[in-house]
């Protein structure tokens, strides 16, 4: 029998496994990978909080008499305005994608656990307000600041925060 080498290949591949997209707890991201999108993040607010804090460094020498207020003035001017720029950025990738800018860099994204997208509002009063405001609480506060975080290591993987705005995170 002569073989034809213009023929399709007649080999059997099986289809690579794909996420379905409502099979959102295989979709959850990892406990490393939302770590580093927090410490992405703090590194990021340290843009605008270096300034902010070599201006006040700064303030102490003018309030001594030592230097002239002028630079001082600019510097926190510059980190006010670096603050600014980086709520506003993050605040669109969230309105958008549901991503800051450390999730953005590890392709994970916050979503509603039916899937769909999260909005800015519900980022803002519902997903952050709550657990800032418990944690000012004297006396019960830390926990609460000591309990978001641990509940991760909980079977479903998600924060304080995660649940009592109905969020995960997933990878995108």
């Amino acid at each position: 029998m002569e073989t034809n080498p213009y023929a399709a290949p007649a080999a059997v591949v099986d289809d690579a496994a794909a996420w379905d997209a409502y099979d959102l707890e295989n979709r959850k991201a990892g406990r490393g990978k939302r770590l580093g999108a927090v410490l992405l993040d703090g590194l990021v607010n340290l843009i605008w909080a270096l300034p902010v804090f070599w201006g006040g460094m700064m303030a102490i020498g003018v309030s001594k008499g030592v230097k002239p207020a002028a630079p001082m003035v600019g510097v926190m001017l510059l980190g006010f305005a670096l603050l600014v720029a980086i709520v506003v950025v993050n605040c669109v990738l969230l309105h958008r994608h549901g991503q800051t800018i450390g999730k953005r860099a590890l392709d994970i994204a916050i979503v509603r656990t039916d899937g769909s997208r999260m909005g800015l509002l519900r980022y803002i009063f519902i997903r952050a307000l709550p657990v800032i405001l418990l944690g000012a609480i004297p006396y019960v506060g830390w926990l609460v600041s000591l309990a978001d975080p641990l509940l991760i290591f909980g079977p479903e993987r998600r924060c304080l925060h995660d649940l009592i705005a109905d969020t995960i995170v997933v990878d995108v």
